[in-house]
């Protein structure tokens, strides 16, 4: 049986590749720091429904700890490791970007150090759209992305390259997912969805930086979670998109989470942040022809169930810091 270590699993794209892993019966070993950046509630709640399965193992490790880290590949044989842990956002990693390097850069770094050491042979890195900022739409994989304009996207840029470099090297195939503006159920609360869906249901005025015309190729969690494991075959070294290749407004985005709560929304307009982006747009014609993957659920749908999931569980998220 095929093992895989998935970092961050607590995380929200990395609970759900984990728990695709864990239902088509592989073995998966996760680890994740369950750091305070924002709610633990969230992640304790993933992480209670991965340790359901009794082909999944946890270890509370953080990928910049080397020897804790070194202890796991030793007592464990992987043939994958899908780097999910990441510090993630652009505005905190302006206010604190030493930590963005440490882990998003220098963690790669460790993991892929290992894998050297213990022969592991595949490696997934998630990586971000953000590198895109100021190139022309739709993105493509070939773009020169060497701009960054937040320390996030320079923390992910920086992982990219090491992997390259570890490919070269040492032979390990190397798939990078560029992820675009996931969103779903148990979602991360500093994200848009999460908390316009909250505040709306609280009847507070929702916080819009910028006249909300800006927009994002919101992807759903289950497409992104499927798409990376298609990523886990072997390729070589390749950087691949997995977005919706369908951009949304945030006012439109706005329209349907009143449509499906059934509230009015009150904006509170605020000046447009110089670190975000004005629009995202995969062209994911590389996913399609090197994976055969394309997404297959409309914003419409995964705000139905985003919204679903958050009612349903409406007694502890209504307490969630956001």
């Amino acid at each position: 049986m095929e093992n895989f270590l998935v970092t961050g699993c607590a995380g929200f794209i990395g609970w759900k590749v984990s728990e695709k892993l864990l239902q088509k019966g592989y073995h998966v070993v996760g680890i994740d720091n369950m750091n305070e950046y924002y709610d633990t509630k969230l992640k304790e709640y993933r992480l209670e429904t991965l340790k359901k399965y009794r082909n999944f193992r946890f270890y509370a490790v953080d990928v910049e700890d080397l020897p804790s880290l070194r202890r796991v590949f030793l007592e464990n044989s992987f043939h994958c490791v899908i780097n999910e842990s990441a510090r993630a956002g652009v505005r905190y990693s302006i206010e604190n970007p030493h930590i963005y390097f440490t882990t998003n850069t220098l963690g790669t770094l460790n993991l892929l150090e290992l894998c050297r050491e213990r022969g592991v042979g595949k490696f997934v890195l998630a990586s971000t759209s953000s590198l895109y900022a100021g190139q022309s739409m739709p993105f493509r994989e070939d773009l020169p992305v060497n701009t960054p304009i937040s320390p996030y996207a320079a923390s992910k840029k920086s992982a990219e390259v090491l992997c390259y470099t570890y490919h070269y090297l040492y032979g390990i195939d190397v798939s990078v997912v560029r992820y675009f503006t996931v969103y779903g159920p148990a979602g991360r609360p500093d994200m848009s969805v999460f908390r316009f869906i909250k505040w709306v249901l609280e009847e507070r005025p929702l916080e819009v930086f910028g006249d909300g015309t800006q927009s994002r190729d919101f992807t759903y969690v289950e497409d992104i979670a499927e798409g990376t494991l298609l990523a886990t075959r072997q390729l070589g070294y390749e950087i691949i998109n997995l977005g919706n290749n369908h951009p949304h407004s945030l006012l439109e985005l706005i329209e349907l989470i009143e449509r499906y709560t059934g509230k009015r929304a009150r904006l509170e307009l605020k000046e447009f942040h110089r670190a975000d982006m004005r629009a995202t747009w995969a062209d994911i014609s590389k996913a399609e022809s090197l994976l055969g993957w394309k997404p297959t659920t409309s914003l419409e749908e995964g705000l139905r169930k985003t919204v679903e999931w958050t009612l349903a569980n409406w007694e502890w998220v209504k307490t969630v810091r956001v």
